[in-house]
This record gives structure tokens, sequence and C-alpha cells, in this order.
């Protein structure tokens, strides 16, 4: 049966391409009003979010704020504070990667990367979370990966984020649990988006020939994973890193 998320509210980060754009289709065409945050404005994604509130019925709101800038990120929950709109379903999706090998990769480049993939999601959870107390329920998904569980060569600063990433959650989970708030993440391996293509092609190679499925994931397949996590479906399921991989060897 198709996930139903009418009178539901979801903020998606990185929502404007990729994972997070299949992400925010999904939630739309199921019914929930989306939070949508991305760095800057960009016409042709309102364009496109316009299109789904046609198709769908539903509303995106749109926000701009750069998760390199802890106060650009304060203003916004600061601002979100005042519309008085709940937040029933948190996603931290989005992420950039850096690769090279660590004796090449500079300490302001291994910070950018931990600021966009680690700190700028905890500061929105800290945030969003309390919200959720509030409410006493609420769903955080945060995006990890099978690079921060697997160590690849020439991935210490990307996979180091995730690894960080999966901790946190796994004790977020534990510090909401009381509060009806259910914390979990995905790890997807490659997904066919621009990030697969910044891996570079000896990487995708060796991915692809270690995958008993030999292909990529769709974002869409990864965003159906997001709806079921947050879906009263998985009730149960707190704390969990779940692997989306094809089967990677």
């Amino acid at each position: 049966m198709k996930a139903n998320f009418i009178g539901k509210t979801v903020l998606i980060t990185g929502c404007n391409r990729g994972i997070g754009k299949a992400i925010l289709t999904s939630f739309a065409e199921a019914g929930a009003l989306v939070i949508a945050c991305t760095r800057k404005k960009d016409n042709d994604f309102l364009e496109y979010c316009s299109n789904i509130m046609k198709c769908t019925g539903t509303e995106i709101v749109n926000y701009y704020f750069d998760l390199t800038s802890e106060d650009g990120i304060k203003d916004f929950i600061s601002a979100f504070y005042k519309t008085k709109q709940k937040v029933d379903i948190l996603v931290n999706n989005a992420g950039v990667v850096a690769k090279g090998l660590l004796q090449l990769t500079s300490i302001s480049t291994i910070r950018e990367v931990f600021q966009i993939n680690l700190f700028a999601h905890i500061q929105l959870t800290q945030g969003i979370s309390k919200l959720m107390m509030r409410q006493k329920s609420g769903v955080i998904i945060n995006m990890a990966s099978i690079g921060g569980i697997d160590a690849y060569p020439a991935n210490v600063s990307y996979g180091c984020s995730k690894a960080a990433i999966i901790y946190f959650t796994k004790a977020m989970s534990q510090e909401l649990a009381p509060y009806g708030i259910r914390v979990n993440a995905l790890a997807p391996s490659m997904v066919k988006t621009k990030m697969q293509e910044q891996m570079g092609e000896e990487a995708n190679e060796e991915i692809m020939r270690r995958t008993a499925l030999k292909r990529n994931a769709a974002p869409e397949e990864i965003a159906k994973f997001v709806l079921f996590v947050a879906s009263d479906d998985s009730s149960f399921l707190n704390g969990q890193i779940i692997r989306i991989d094809g089967g990677l060897k």
C-alpha cells in the first residue's frame, strides 16, 4: 500500500537535485507539506516545485541558507520557529564528497566536508528536535553511506564524516526515544547522481565490480526507503543503519 503522509510536514536539506530531489518528490506525491532547504535560490528548481505542487495539490515551502555557515543555520532555525510550523519528519540529506589521499588533502577541505556532512546536520537536529520534543513525536532520518562503514582508499574525509553521522544517529536514537522520536540512517552505495561522477571512473568501476546486481541505485529507490522509514509501518525501527548496496561485497 502506498505511504500516506497527508497532514504531515517534512523538512529536507539538499533537495534540489539527486537523492534529495527524489525524496522531495516522493513526499509531495504522498501528500506531505514539504519544507525544502537549499543553499540558494534556483529558478529551475522553483519551477520544478511549482509543477509538483500543481500535480499533487500539496505545498512546498522553500528556504535558503548555507550549511557552511553556523550563523546562517541559526538564522533559519530562528525564522522557522516564528512560523510556529510543526515538523513531523526531518531528513538530513545534504552532503558533499572530497576524494583524495590523506597526504594530498588539506585540513581546510576536511573541515568543510565535516561542516556540511556532520556539524550542520547536528545543528539542524538540535533546533528541529526541540519542536519534536514538544509534540512528543517525530522521525529523523540521516543520510549516511557505505563509505562510512567500509574503508576505501582516498576516502578519508568523506568516509570519516559519514562514520560520524552513523554514531550520531545511534546516540540520538537513545537520547530522543523517550520523547517518541525515532532516529535512523540510510547508508547507500553508489547512486546515479552528480556525486557519482565526482567519485571518478575508477571508483565507479570498482564498486560495480563488487556489486552483485551490477548496477547503481536510482535516486527514486533510495527515496522509497526514506518514505518507509518515515512511515508508521516502521514504528519499531530505531537507531538502525540500513545498507542499500545491491549486494556489495
